[in-house]
């Protein structure tokens, strides 16, 4: 089985062999990909953690594979017709499809027009015409046929349908055709669509205009327009269906099946017809599309996650004290202080703009609240007034001027109201705890956003319609490899990110931020263990993506893990300095002949990234946060003109181009084909999530408010 596993992933991965066993050894002892990726690296031979993820994807598929081995061959035992030939060549099925087809003619199901015609006699008849062996005559296959007129059969045409059926029932069970069959719909199936009329003037389905007469190769249609075309028909907008070119598949299956040309040959040319148009095709052409939806799901997936990571790997302002603003006109604009760790100091509503415009009142309590609470930035939610707030802070007159940014809002109603945030904050409702998020999304949008549901973040392409067991499953290892390649602060970390760290989980997070609160912070990484049901294995794989800020072990602050710092305190005498004076001592760092340390368990790969951490210990990878600032002249979608050259921010991707927010409602699209003079293939290679460009306005539709536009520059060209 071991073996088996083993060949199947080097086969799908061209993964080393040595590599691949020992990542599913580590995976087999409950070891995560963050870990593995970067504390195993001489036992994976440096593999990185996307073919970590490949080698699970593949172990998985191969274990679903052999489960449903186990439960086909167990039912062909217990049918009686399991033979040395059928099991050898069920064992040796490396793919689902050509397992279900071994096992097609044997599977229980509905009753069909073979097995009726099977019980009334007829099997015979057809196994004479499928011969094709006497050469029969019109004749002679007639009175063939009158042999086996009895009872429930009333003629000799009757006979000779039930035998095509037995006859289709066959065709359809060949593999070879259904093989034949599945090319021939994977490379020239075109996909279908036309409105369905009583829909064609609803006003919802008039964003699926495009598609109301449609016709595109399955093979080659993107991503976002499959998904789009499926969203519509289950909305009954519009029917779709799949074709191919019948006459030649109907062709290809004679060239199969028809040996002579007589009277058989006829009756299986019928009975071609008949198994093509009633089994097969229905079959396989549903088959079809639902392999190319899982191909677009995967698409989807991939965009989803891409900009997921970007978006969690968003520059961070740090440890600063902010003033937070929710935005709204007729309720108000929510107003917030936060100490430096992100904890709520003051909350209050101000109503600078309409109706009420208490202007001169809420400048002079900003300007009051902002020397009170020392505040360092101001972070502005970028939903409704989000412009006319910025206006407005910007007209302040601060003794000392903090930083001024807008913050992306997406998801932060669905974090106010969710369990997570009233128990952050029980006392407060939900427009504090909006904007309370909104300041901690400036601070650190990785700390913040992990407590939203990625789906609710807004950064997805058709993210409700794709397969949503593999959705979660694929957002969750985003947020687990962002989470661990950031590190966490085990000391301020709330439970959400706790849980997200490798080898914790939800349960070790509630019980770490208990035993904080019941015995104050950490002070060392050795102090983890004593949390309750925090073993060995735990700390293993936690240990090193945790930190401990001003600790007793400077190490306890780095990416070191605990298993090598003996290495470093041995570095640290070999060069005749304290440990304290070897971290950030580049120049020392750098002479250090590390074959000297290479042993048994810590080879080359793991020095040298311990070199590197103790360079810069406890370095972000993450960019730093830059001030931005829209146009102030364009206020709605009327403002804009063509050749306008704009700032803009990148607030989603797809596989068409990537959205950007010019500081009106509407996003503006930067098709593929006007990101680069030449052809792009990849959207991401140009702009990521949340850069700061210039952007041309190439189009303005007002009625449909869309907006065409080109990237001019990226932020800093």
């Amino acid at each position: 089985m071991q073996d088996s596993l083993i060949s199947f992933i080097t086969s799908q991965s061209q993964l080393p062999k040595k590599s691949v066993e020992n990542t599913v050894k580590l995976l087999n002892e409950d070891a995560t990909i963050p870990f593995i990726s970067r504390y195993r690296k001489e036992l994976t031979g440096n593999l990185d953690e996307v073919q970590i993820g490949e080698i699970v994807k593949l172990k998985e598929q191969f274990e679903t594979l052999e489960k449903r081995k186990v439960a086909i061959l167990k039912s062909l035992e217990e049918q009686s017709v399991l033979t040395e030939e059928l099991q050898r060549k069920i064992e040796e099925a490396t793919e689902l499809i050509t397992l279900e087809d071994l096992y097609l003619p044997f599977k229980k199901k509905r009753k069909t027009k073979a097995d009726t015609a099977r019980e009334n006699g007829l099997e015979p008849l057809a196994k004479i015409i499928m011969s094709q062996s006497r050469n029969l005559g019109d004749s002679e296959i007639s009175s063939l046929a009158m042999k086996y007129v009895n009872g429930e059969i009333n003629s000799e045409e009757e006979a000779l349908e039930g035998a095509r059926h037995i006859i289709a029932e066959w065709i359809n069970e060949r593999t070879d055709i259904r093989n034949m069959l599945r090319r021939e719909l994977e490379r020239h199936s075109v996909i279908s669509t036309k409105v369905v009329k009583k829909m064609e003037d609803e006003e919802k389905a008039q964003k699926f205009k495009d598609y109301f007469d449609w016709t595109e190769s399955l093979s080659r249609i993107p991503s976002h327009r499959f998904l789009a075309i499926l969203r519509a028909t289950s909305e009954g907008f519009i029917r779709q269906k799949i074709e191919i070119d019948g006459e030649k598949a109907l062709s290809h299956i004679e060239e199969r099946v028809v040996k002579s040309n007589d009277a058989a040959s006829k009756q299986i040319k019928l009975a071609i017809e008949d198994s093509y148009k009633r089994l097969l095709f229905p079959a396989l052409s549903n088959e079809t599309l639902a392999a190319a939806k899982e191909k677009a799901d995967e698409t989807a997936i991939n965009v989803f996650t891409n900009n997921l990571k970007q978006l969690l790997l968003g520059s961070p302002l740090g440890e600063k004290r902010v003033l937070a603003i929710d935005p709204g006109f007729r309720s108000g604009c929510k107003v917030v202080c936060l100490d430096a760790q992100g904890g709520l100091l003051h909350n209050e509503t101000i109503f600078p703009h309409p109706p009420k415009s208490d202007t001169i009142g809420a400048m002079r309590k900003i300007s009051s609240l902002a020397d009170a609470y020392k505040i360092e930035a101001i972070a502005i939610g970028n939903g409704t007034a989000s412009r006319e707030t910025e206006q407005f802070i910007k007209r302040i007159h601060f003794k000392n001027p903090p930083q001024v940014f807008v913050v992306s809002e997406a998801g932060a109603s669905i974090y106010s109201a969710s369990k997570i945030a009233r128990d952050e904050f029980p006392n407060y409702d939900v427009t504090v705890r909006g904007a309370v998020s909104i300041g901690r999304r400036l601070q650190d949008p990785l700390a913040e956003l992990v407590k939203i549901d990625a789906k609710s973040i807004g950064v997805g392409q058709y993210q409700h319609d794709v397969d949503q067991t593999k959705l979660q499953k694929s957002l969750d290892n985003t947020v687990e490899l962002c989470v661990n390649s950031v590190g966490t602060n085990i000391n301020t970390a709330s439970i959400p990110l706790l849980s997200y760290v490798s080898g914790i989980g939800p349960k070790l997070a509630e019980n770490i931020v208990n035993y904080r609160e019941e015995n104050g912070a950490f002070t060392s990484r050795s102090e983890i263990k004593k949390v309750p049901r925090l073993g060995e294995k735990a700390f293993e794989q936690a240990a090193g993506f945790l930190r401990i800020r001003n600790g007793k072990n400077p190490l306890d602050n780095s990416s070191v893990h605990p298993e090598s710092y003996s290495v470093v305190s041995k570095m640290a005498r070999d060069e005749g300095v304290e440990m304290e004076k070897l971290i950030g001592n580049k120049a020392l760092l750098q002479k250090i002949k590390l074959e000297k340390y290479i042993s048994e368990k810590i080879g080359l790969p793991t020095l040298k990234d311990i070199i590197t951490e103790l360079e810069k210990p406890g370095l972000d990878v993450r960019e730093e946060a830059k001030v931005f600032t829209f146009n102030q002249n364009v206020k709605s979608i009327r403002d804009l003109r063509e050749g306008q050259l704009l700032p803009g921010i990148v607030n989603n991707i797809t596989n068409f181009g990537c959205f950007v927010d010019i500081g009106i409602k509407e996003s503006g699209l930067i098709h593929v084909s006007n990101l680069a003079d030449s052809f792009v293939k990849d959207v991401n290679e140009h702009v990521h999530l949340h850069q700061q460009i210039v952007v041309k306005v190439l189009d303005v539709d007002v009625d449909r408010k869309r907006i065409q536009l080109k990237l001019h520059k990226l932020n800093g060209d």
